[in-house]
């Protein structure tokens, strides 16, 4: 069982490096092999979550590299590798031939290989490793099309905003080694910290899952990842790299509720961020950046749920918003490719001209909108129910923003199925590969609704099993009904009212529109001070560091040159003052070496008479 999870990990890094690595010659097998390596990691995917496999190899001393496959990864792996398919296979109808397609099936399926080993790590250095080239490689899709300068600049800004935040998990481990009670730096060990080492592990391991999920404040780095194109949207936006922070949290439940108030911080923000972003939402006008919004939004929803310990609540929530945000996506990408636009404004009718896609768009609009029955709102309600065991105020906050997830997916739905003043062009003319373009939507949409079914008994209670831990709140029939009549009362509301804009302050429509201003308070107060510090010390280095060392050299210079012209005259002197007295020593020493035995007799004589001579003085 072990070879199946080295397999399933290995697969898909392997043939995407090696597709990535050959580059243009084998653009025209990319997309078949891409779809094949996709299909055979979701079967290997299902094998592992119904197995368990568990490896472990070494890496360094006392640090071995773990995998393994339990509950909550074994549920990953397939939901990673189902949207993988899906996305990969509307790939070969969204990605020309025209396009560099080796490269990016190969940077797919590398992605999708480091998200896998992510969610299977069981030890940090294996999770630091995957995180790593799961950053790196979405950094390459999102400037996919890297000739084009504000994509780059998009990819630079969203990789080095995750980058940054990433930085916690390295305080995460050089805390948990300096502790010395977390031992091989086992997941499961964390939590077994204590003191100020526990608190940093919790504070690094929180700031990296906010970063890479876009939680507040970093949210804004997801608008700009809004560059790349649509199926990578799709694929990191929905279950990967946006979801691989909230199942962090999951995963490292235990670890929040024991450090007293790491559970807090984390249901705080992700109840704010679901309303917050949720009104994000509603002020775009670009239907790639409602989506955007919304995914931060929704992730808040699974990143509540890890701070109150509703631990099933947020892997239905996950998996019920991998299905339904991909789904979006991929539609949205489909009317980009073929209208030229992503406004809503001039989307207006797009769904009425191509069924398929606004069949399916709808499914995913609603799922989103928490309207019965489809996955997401049974899945929010057993969020809900733990969220009121903890806090009444938290309860309100996320029904808010359940509420405002209405708001923004109905805004959605409205333009896109409205016909607009000015006939729309035809969005769905024929394609080279209708079924490659089909068929991932349609699956999708009927994810949308299958989904629903494990959000309630039996179904659920098998997943709580799966996943283990403590028991957690189950919602009651009122609070199902709650939610799904609230969702339907402001869907109807949005639709009856149309894409009316509500009476508020302009800075206040500007900010919201604008994602809150982030990036640009980010710029302000770090990238900025940042920079002018960097100048501030490239002048320093100039004027100052460079001048003292050009000085230092010129009195070097000047020093060699009056220690050739005076020092090195007295020690010529000197030198030859010790030579002469060495020669004249030399010829006193040589006049008694006459060779006559007699005069060697006498010299003898002498010096034994001034010898005795001495010895009777002394004495």
């Amino acid at each position: 069982m072990s070879a199946l999870l080295w397999v399933l990990v290995a697969l898909p890094l392997t043939v995407g490096t090696l597709l990535a690595v050959v580059g243009r010659p084998v653009d025209r097998y990319a997309p078949a092999v891409g779809v094949g390596t996709a299909v055979a990691g979701l079967g290997l995917a299902v094998a592992a979550a119904f197995a368990h496999p568990r490896v472990e190899a070494p890496l360094l001393e006392g640090l071995p590299a773990g995998l393994a496959v339990d509950g909550l990864s074994g549920l990953m792996v397939v939901t990673v590798t189902a949207v993988t398919t899906a996305v990969l296979l509307f790939g070969v109808a969204d990605i020309g031939p025209g396009e560099a397609r080796a490269r990016f099936f190969g940077l797919m399926l590398v992605f999708a290989g480091a998200m896998l080993a992510t969610v299977t790590a069981t030890t940090l250095p294996v999770l630091l490793m995957a995180w790593e080239v799961m950053g790196a490689t979405s950094w390459a899709l999102v400037g996919y099309w890297w000739r084009d300068r504000e994509r780059a600049d998009a990819a630079g800004t969203a990789f080095l905003t995750t980058r940054a935040a990433d930085l916690g998990l390295y305080l995460a481990a050089g805390a948990a080694l300096a502790s010395g009670q977390a031992g091989s730096l086992a997941l499961d060990g964390l939590a077994a910290t204590t003191g100020a080492w526990s608190d940093l592990i919790t504070a690094g391991v929180i700031t990296a899952a906010f970063g890479k999920s876009a939680q507040l404040p970093f949210s804004f780095w997801l608008s700009r990842a809004m560059q790349g194109p649509s199926p990578v949207s799709a694929l990191l936006h929905s279950a990967t790299m946006v979801a691989s922070g909230a199942y962090l949290l999951l995963r490292l439940e235990p670890l929040l509720a024991r450090s007293g108030w790491g559970g807090h911080v984390v249901a705080w923000t992700g109840a704010v961020t679901a309303l917050v972003l949720g009104l994000v939402a509603v002020a775009q006008s670009d239907l790639k950046q409602l989506l955007a919004a919304s995914t931060c939004a929704q992730i808040g929803f699974m990143v509540l749920a890890a701070g109150v310990g509703a631990v099933t609540g947020g892997t239905l929530q996950l998996i019920a918003h991998a299905a339904a945000k991909s789904l979006a996506f991929l539609v949205a990408g489909a009317w980009l490719t073929a209208l030229g636009t992503k406004e809503l404004p001039a989307l207006r009718g797009a769904a009425r001209r191509c069924r398929t896609a606004g069949i399916t768009f709808g499914v995913a609009a609603l799922a989103l909108a928490g309207v019965p029955p489809l996955a997401l709102w049974p899945a929010k309600d057993v969020i809900l129910a733990g969220v009121l065991e903890n806090s009444t105020a938290l309860y309100a906050v996320g029904l808010a923003g359940a509420a405002v997830s209405a708001v923004y997916s109905v805004k959605a739905l409205w333009f896109v199925w409205r016909p607009g003043p000015t006939p729309v062009p035809d969005a769905c003319a024929p394609q080279p590969h209708p079924y490659a373009s089909r068929l991932p939507l349609l699956t999708l949409a009927a994810a949308c609704a299958a989904l629903t079914v494990t959000s309630f008994p039996p179904v659920r209670d098998a997943v709580g099993r799966a996943l283990g831990g403590e028991a957690q709140p189950s919602p009651h029939v009122q609070e199902f009904a709650l939610t799904g009549v609230l969702a339907v009362a402001v869907s109807i509301g949005v639709w009856m009212r149309g894409p009316r804009p509500v009476a508020l302050p302009g800075r206040i429509t500007l900010a919201v529109s604008q994602w809150l201003g982030l990036e640009s308070a980010v710029r302000g107060l770090l990238v900025a001070p940042l920079l002018r510090l960097a100048h501030a010390l490239a002048v320093f280095d100039d004027r100052v560091l460079d001048r003292a060392v050009d000085a230092t050299a010129h009195g070097s210079v000047r020093l060699a040159r009056w220690t050739d012209a005076h020092v090195e005259r007295l020690v010529d002197g000197a030198v030859g003052s010790v030579a002469e007295g060495a020669r004249a020593l030399g010829r006193w020493a040589r006049r008694p070496q006459t060779g006559q035995l007699h005069q060697y007799l006498a010299q003898a004589v002498a010096a034994f008479t001034v010898l005795a001579v001495v010895l009777v003085l002394v004495r």
